[in-house]
């Protein structure tokens, strides 16, 4: 397969992109959360351990723009605001749930409880 140009960077491969967009420790867990019901920031960052403030918000706001999730901002005192999955991110659920099968495979195969 040819490189190819997206978003100004070079890829080498689908799967590179794919893994650059949804890898890393926590955007397939906000993904995760988000495939049944719209969060609120307070309820994402409750239901995810270990996760900062500043990480969770610089995730989001990359699944954000990657097109993943959608974020609407009610205009009330405090602020309110939701997260859900777009279309896009919804399809991607489907890959989440393989890897994570996958995974818990693994950590039976190893003894982890």
């Amino acid at each position: 397969m040819p490189d190819f140009i997206f978003k100004g960077k070079v890829y080498y491969n689908p799967v590179q992109l794919v893994m650059e967009q949804i890898g890393g420790t926590w955007k397939a867990p906000i993904l995760w959360r988000l495939k049944d019901a719209t969060m609120r920031y307070s309820a994402l960052r409750k239901d995810i351990p270990h996760i900062s403030d500043k990480m969770l918000t610089t995730q989001l706001r990359e699944l954000e723009e990657d097109g993943f999730i959608h974020r609407k901002v009610y205009a009330v005192v405090p602020p309110k605001t939701e997260y859900s999955l777009t279309e896009q991110g919804q399809e991607i659920i489907g890959l989440i749930t393989i890897i994570r099968n996958y995974g818990l495979k693994m950590m039976e195969q190893q003894g982890v409880k």
